[in-house]
């Protein structure tokens, strides 16, 4: 089910642009128009609900088998040390439709605690890059 005016819904029917890195029949993820760090990703469910709790839980385990695939691709495909993966309910959440946050981490990055600096693209070209890494590095089979 996908609500009227939702930009995630919108950008998983592919009726709004996005870098998109994962889509399937489960979810899919793109990259933050507003990241943290270059190559942060949001992965949401393909069905709009607006928090972890309204996830039905036959749909939480491929959700988050999502969500794991594209840590593992973040790291790779953005040369990071690591990933911050983090979800809001409600409170903080920008758009109300479930989304996790997959932000690559390296040391000394400058991140602390729940303080979210924002950085910018230098344009179209890194941004499809940094897409075009993280999907790369997506190839391989989700496993569950």
């Amino acid at each position: 089910m996908t609500v009227d005016g939702c930009v995630f819904c919108e950008i998983a029917a592919g009726e709004r642009p996005a870098h998109v890195v994962l889509d399937d029949e489960v979810a899919a993820a793109f990259l933050d128009t507003r990241p943290v760090f270059k190559g942060h990703v949001l992965v949401v469910p393909r069905g709009h609900v607006e928090t972890l709790p309204d996830l039905p839980a036959e749909e939480v385990g491929p959700f988050f088998a999502r969500v794991q695939a594209v840590a593992r691709a973040v790291e790779a495909g953005a040369g990071a040390a690591g990933t911050f993966v983090a979800m809001n309910n409600r409170i903080s959440q920008s758009v109300p439709h479930l989304h996790v946050h997959v932000v690559p981490r390296n040391r000394k990055d400058g991140l602390r605690g729940f303080f979210w600096p924002r950085v910018k693209y230098d344009g179209d070209a890194e941004i499809e890059d940094y897409a075009a890494r993280i999907r790369a590095a997506l190839d391989e089979p989700i496993q569950m």
